[in-house]
């Protein structure tokens, strides 16, 4: 079976959870996160570079109010290595999950545990911002322009964990999925993905995938046991404040 290439799903992972801007500037792609967090504020390299093009790179984020902050993708060898001279720390390694949808489609989401619903719903957004996810990345999700939803889990007639998946290149991508604490490990996650690839299958997408972050050992554990395949990484590489080296 060949899986989408981990390149395509870089650019999906742009598609479905986009920056407020992003700019062109020498060999770099600048974005401006507006505070939803790293993937929507870290610069990327997309073309030949030197090291007076990593310092004006740091300068023009400084400008935009944010870190010095850089994605690493595959191919990106020799801007780890240059990053990691001038004293960059990895952070955030993530992992790129992905399956043929039909793999979650076999089996029906049971009565009342899930639902995709877009606007989202105020108790999912209070079980985002429970878990870290507040107004800034709702943000994120608004401002994606490709077929979108929400989805919302219950357990026992409770919420219990919410989500957010997107479509592009026919790809269904889940970011923001967080389970109510008092209802995890019950199994909402597995359903979450599901709704969500029920959901994704009737939009016409025919794969699905997830991020995760390496040390988010639970998340992982479910998308291997849903039958998902990691098919490639990235990592962030962000350059210590003074406060943080104190």
């Amino acid at each position: 079976m060949t899986f989408p290439s981990v390149q395509t799903l870089y650019a999906v992972t742009e598609a479905t959870w986009p920056p407020a801007d992003h700019t062109p500037a020498g060999p770099w792609m600048l974005r401006n996160g507006a505070g939803g967090g790293k993937r929507v504020s870290a610069a990327t390299v997309e073309g030949d570079w030197g090291d007076d093009d990593v310092a004006a790179a740091e300068a023009a984020m400084r400008l935009l109010g944010q870190d010095a902050l850089f994605m690493i993708r595959e191919g990106d060898d020799a801007l780890d290595l240059a990053l990691a001279a001038r004293g960059y720390d990895i952070i955030d390694p993530v992992n790129l999950w992905v399956c043929p949808i039909d793999q979650l489609t076999d089996l029906r989401v049971p009565r009342v545990t899930a639902f995709s619903i877009w606007e989202p719903l105020a108790i999912m957004r209070d079980i985002w911002a429970a878990g870290g996810i507040g107004p800034e990345r709702i943000a994120v999700m608004e401002r994606a322009e490709c077929p979108k939803t929400g989805i919302f889990g219950r357990i026992s007639d409770k919420p219990a964990g919410t989500a957010y998946c997107a479509i592009s290149q026919g790809i269904a991508m889940v970011h923001a999925l967080e389970i109510a604490k008092a209802h995890r490990r019950k199994g909402m996650g597995v359903w979450l993905m599901r709704q969500a690839a029920h959901w994704a299958k009737a939009n016409g997408a025919d794969w699905m995938s997830v991020l995760c972050t390496k040390a988010n050992v639970g998340a992982n554990g479910l998308y291997a046991s849903l039958g998902m395949h990691v098919v490639g990484q990235y990592h962030y590489r962000i350059l210590p404040t003074t406060s943080d080296t104190e």
